[in-house]
């Protein structure tokens, strides 16, 4: 039996979505619940809203975009660690969400999607601010 894996904290919060999808980035994400949301915050430097799509259904919080290749003009990166293409982050949400009072704002390249609990079901797509 895998010890390490015994040993590592269960969340909660499960990632879905293709794990093995070699998408051009992945952003990092930062999720968690106060007493009546849970809060996802991303880091999105270079992203404008229209760069964003953020859906809700079935529970699942889906954030996704594109940033595009700043296409410098050089004969050869010496380092190239920005990612940049199409990217996908998914997270089913463990309880119910106010899908109405679901609010995204991008600010400073970090967006920060606020989902408020509930005890009824719903979905829509989210616009960004």
């Amino acid at each position: 039996m895998d010890l390490i894996r015994l040993r590592a904290p269960r969340s909660k919060f499960p990632v879905t979505g293709r794990p093995r999808d070699h998408t051009g980035w992945k952003p990092p994400v930062d999720l968690f619940e106060t007493a009546g949301a849970y809060i996802v915050t991303a880091e999105l430097p270079g992203l404008t809203r229209d760069d964003l799509r953020i859906d809700f259904h079935d529970s699942r919080l889906t954030i996704s975009g594109i940033r595009r290749d700043t296409g410098a003009a050089c004969e050869h990166y010496h380092r190239l660690e920005r990612g940049h293409g199409t990217f996908s982050r998914s997270f089913l949400l463990p309880q119910p969400i106010e899908v109405e009072g679901i609010v995204a704002d991008l600010r400073d390249g970090v967006l920060r999607v606020t989902c408020p609990k509930t005890s009824d079901v719903e979905q829509r797509r989210i616009l960004v601010t």
